[in-house]
């Protein structure tokens, strides 16, 4: 191929893998999560959540400050919620015999893989861009200042979290080169990666600049001593962080990116193109004869089975529904089938680690099992939830699950089967938490089990993949356990041994979230008879 010739090739599969993106629901969902976390990062004045801050400071919502601002919260949050948004693009084509096409092609390896790279970069820089426009528009709406420098605004995006997001575009695409982080265990994983990088890429030693965040935290610094002094906190924080009494304004117009900053940025882009290219010393491109990447994978709890190749395109497959069998026996055999499904091809290690859960919830003392316990018992099937309402899509079994003569019982019944996974392994807490006549610990925990399984079912419904599930639930599992009590739907904040979040408000939560699941599944399925 000529230069011209590769770039154009380069240019239209990107451009295509791009506009695919795009239109999925789970872009949709985690760009409308950036805009909020712009909203965040630069809150009412009389705002108790923050994003940045300087102990009990903040700068004055000037275009440096803003654009800094929110620039740090948009790399925080992309690379986490982002890697999850472009991950599944090979997973894609292998699905809808794109890949096979391409593995019949010419094209090289190095070709395919850096137009998915491109692609990924592309969908997390457009977040970027609406995050971006966000700010201008939080600016003027706080109205502290209205002189807009477009300059100060938008430099730090371009210079701090643009080449963030390249290095999450490799990574994604790194990860579904490798077999082991194919499925939801890499999904796990990069959670991990990214709770490290974000508390480690905000220190002014971290590689390649880490967040950006070190200059402009000395540089703020330097003017808040200069307006007030040394007296007080100067701590710098980045994250959400509830607080006491809203923060107090002083002036800062702003730094000027240092030389060797600048390169380092370079190097970190420099770095995550070669972290993409670098598949291509085992990539198979989707060729049987050569190995995809799907090759020696272990299944993963939440990885869907390959749709065979007779099987028609779910589209296609429209079965006439056949007449209700009423009555509680019926119902009864559902929900067994349901949980049989929901846990199917789950590993014995797994069953084992949630048996050692459990006997730690019924030896070790109270305030350990609400407080440890609880949480891990429901972290650790993530990626069972997220197979709720998503499974029969990933399958290809949609159109034949569509000739059952009851919807709404197999959806309840779906539901039902989250309830009694969460609940079973959620038995030792209980227990413990009755024998002690906890019973506002006992309403928690309740909710709880209600809430998860209605989260799960609905994203899976409206999204019609797993992800969106491991991309929500994490983060707000996290938060719980770093004592946020506003979002505790577990019951393990605790003040004075009582739960401190707003107990009363999940399962009225989790009851309008099914509410939601069932009108969703009614209105997709009006729209496709």
């Amino acid at each position: 191929m000529t230069a011209l010739r590769l770039l154009r090739t380069l240019a239209g599969l990107t451009a295509g893998d791009f506009k695919d993106r795009v239109r999925r629901p789970v872009h949709l969902v985690v760009l409308l999560a950036a805009v909020g976390l712009g909203c965040l990062a630069v809150p009412p004045a009389d705002g108790r959540w923050v994003i940045l801050a300087l102990g009990e400071y903040r700068g004055t919502y000037t275009s440096a400050y803003v654009g800094v601002a929110t620039a740090l919260a948009g790399g925080l949050w992309l690379t986490l919620g982002g890697f999850y948004v472009v991950r599944k693009g090979l997973a894609r084509d292998e699905e809808t015999r794109v890949g096979q096409i391409l593995a019949a092609t010419p094209a090289r390896t190095v070709l395919l893989l850096a137009a998915k790279f491109l692609s990924n970069f592309l969908v997390l820089a457009s977040m970027l861009g609406v995050l971006a426009v966000t700010a201008l528009a939080l600016q003027l709406v706080r109205g502290e200042d209205r002189g807009v420098d477009p300059v100060a605004l938008f430099q730090p995006f371009l210079v701090m979290a643009l080449p963030l997001l390249a290095l999450t575009a490799a990574a994604a695409l790194l990860f579904e080169t490798v077999p082991v982080l194919r499925g939801g265990l890499g999904n796990a994983a990069w959670f991990c990666v990214a709770l490290v990088v974000g508390i480690k890429g905000q220190s002014a030693d971290a590689p390649f600049g880490g967040f950006g965040a070190g200059p402009a935290a000395d540089s703020l610094r330097a003017a808040l001593s200069e307006e007030f002094g040394k007296a007080g906190d100067h701590t710098f924080s980045l994250g959400l962080t509830q607080i006491p009494e809203p923060l107090t304004p002083f002036r800062w117009d702003g730094f000027t990116f240092g030389g060797d900053f600048l390169v380092s940025r370079l190097l970190l882009v420099a770095a995550a193109v070669a972290l993409a290219l670098l598949p291509a010393l085992w990539f198979g491109r989707h060729d049987p004869t050569r190995g995809g990447p799907a090759d020696g994978a272990s299944p993963a709890a939440d990885a869907p089975a390959p749709v065979p190749a007779y099987a028609p395109p779910p589209a296609v497959l429209t079965l006439p529904r056949t007449a209700a069998e009423r009555g509680g026996r019926t119902f009864g055999r559902l929900l067994a089938g349901e949980v049989r499904i929901l846990v199917g091809g789950v590993s014995p290690w797994w069953w084992a680690v949630a048996a050692a859960l459990t006997l730690a919830g019924l030896t070790l003392p109270l305030d350990a099992v609400t407080g440890l316990v609880l949480p891990a018992v429901w972290i650790w099937p993530v990626l069972v939830w997220s197979r709720l309402g998503s499974l029969p899509v990933e399958h290809g079994m949609e159109g034949l699950l569509g000739a059952y003569p009851a919807p709404r019982r197999r959806l309840l019944a779906a539901w039902g089967s989250g309830v009694v996974l969460t609940a079973v392994l959620g038995v030792a807490p209980l227990l413990r938490m009755a024998f002690a006549a906890d019973l506002p610990g006992l309403a928690a925990w309740l909710g709880g089990v209600l809430f998860i399984p209605s989260l799960a079912l609905l994203l899976g419904v409206v999204c019609r993949t797993h992800r969106v599930f491991q991309v929500v639930y994490l983060p707000l599992w996290y938060l719980v356990v770093n004592q946020v009590a506003a979002l505790d739907f577990m019951g393990a904040v605790r003040e004075a041994g009582v739960p401190a979040g707003p107990t009363p408000l999940f399962p009225l939560l989790a009851l309008l979230l099914l509410g939601a699941t069932f009108l969703a599944a009614e209105t997709r399925r009006g729209l496709t008879i």
